[in-house]
């Protein structure tokens, strides 16, 4: 039986002498975005109530996603309480649409008190 020599230490070549990188690493998948939760409330508590109730009929254009976000509620909890602005006239549709509903300020409520003064 013979023996084989071992080979002494030697640096090892590189496959390709150009490209000295090592291997192309694996991707890696993003995690995507994380958003922040929403805590939105479901029922109208005092204050925001009364916040709709006073600042609501002078926002200029608004819709259910505007008061949603600004009042911090729920989406079908704005959807409601325009329509009782609106059934109290204090607010007016601009424009109606199964996926989209726009309101505006009511102008003619504002108009009101000055008509009513002697000239």
């Amino acid at each position: 039986m013979t023996r084989r020599k071992m080979p002494e230490s030697r640096p090892k070549k590189d496959k390709d002498p150009v490209n000295k990188s090592g291997g192309k690493a694996k991707k890696k998948w993003s995690k995507g975005k994380v958003r922040d939760k929403l805590n939105n409330l479901v029922l109208f508590d005092k204050a925001t109530y009364d916040t709709l109730c006073k600042e609501v009929p002078n926002y200029k254009l608004f819709t259910p996603a505007v008061v949603s976000e600004r009042l911090k509620i729920r989406g079908s909890l704005a959807r409601a309480a325009l329509q009782e602005l609106l059934s109290e006239g204090l607010i007016e549709l601009v424009s109606k649409h199964r996926a989209q509903v726009i309101y505006t300020r009511n102008t003619k409520g504002g108009d009101a008190p000055a008509a009513g003064e002697d000239v």
